[in-house]
């Protein structure tokens, strides 16, 4: 089920149930459990009372072992999210990292797309197959592996929503980053049962601006995906 349809369903769900009805435990349930593949329902329908409790290894572990229909899909972009990104990619830009790269996806399309970047990826698994020419760097967004202001471009796609401590990995992104953000997150209210385990909720432009603190800044909604753009001025 690609991203414009589950954005489709849940913006149904969220702006048209009735609150009370919308986070009823009896009424997601079915959802969950078609969603995980019957698998851990209880555990995810219960994140956002575990997660800051958890250990970083029991927190990442969840992300790595987790089974849902969202793994049946090579992206969570939308294709205008994408072609919005690549349209404002700084023309002397000649590094971007991807930070949050999951399968590859998004560095792959940029190898075809924009062939005169050299192209990172960073996230926590040991090792990324699936990259064709970028190269892939394990690491967490609080502490990236790159020197200060030594990438031109970082992308960070459905990453930071899932977070205990967004201001610290915004901080690090901004260490890292000489030229430009770019940051893709749900437009999504709050609700405890929210089948994606986020912690973080922008349901209005401001939330995110706030968040991310660049001045200089494009943001838009496409699809039910705020795409914030950010170009960075080297005295930030």
């Amino acid at each position: 089920m690609n991203r414009v349809v589950t954005n489709f369903i849940r913006n149904i769900l969220d702006e048209y149930l009735p609150p009370k009805l919308r986070d009823a435990r009896w009424f997601m349930y079915p959802m969950f459990y078609v969603w995980y593949k019957g698998k851990n329902i209880e555990k995810y329908m219960d994140f956002k009372t575990t997660a800051y409790n958890l250990t970083d290894f029991e927190f990442s572990e969840i992300y790595r072992n987790i089974t849902s229909m969202a793994e049946d899909r090579p992206t969570d972009l939308n294709n205008r999210s994408i072609n919005l990104m690549i349209s404002q990619i700084d023309k002397n830009a000649k590094t971007l990292l991807d930070v949050g790269c999951g399968r590859g996806y998004w560095l792959n399309y940029l190898e075809k797309e924009k062939s005169d970047l050299n192209l990172f990826g960073c996230d926590l698994k040991d090792d990324l197959e699936n990259l064709t020419t970028a190269k892939y760097v394990k690491g967490s967004i609080y502490k990236l592996p790159f020197e200060d202001k030594s990438i031109d471009i970082i992308t960070c796609h459905h990453t930071i929503e899932h977070l205990r401590d967004v201001k610290s990995a915004i901080i690090e992104m901004k260490r890292v980053a000489k030229k430009q953000i770019m940051i893709v997150v749900p437009r999504q209210r709050y609700y405890f049962y929210t089948m994606d385990l986020h912690l973080n909720f922008y349901p209005i432009a401001s939330y995110l601006e706030k968040e991310i603190e660049i001045n200089d800044h494009l943001i838009e909604d496409i699809h039910g995906d705020w795409v914030f753009i950010g170009n960075i001025d080297n005295v930030q």
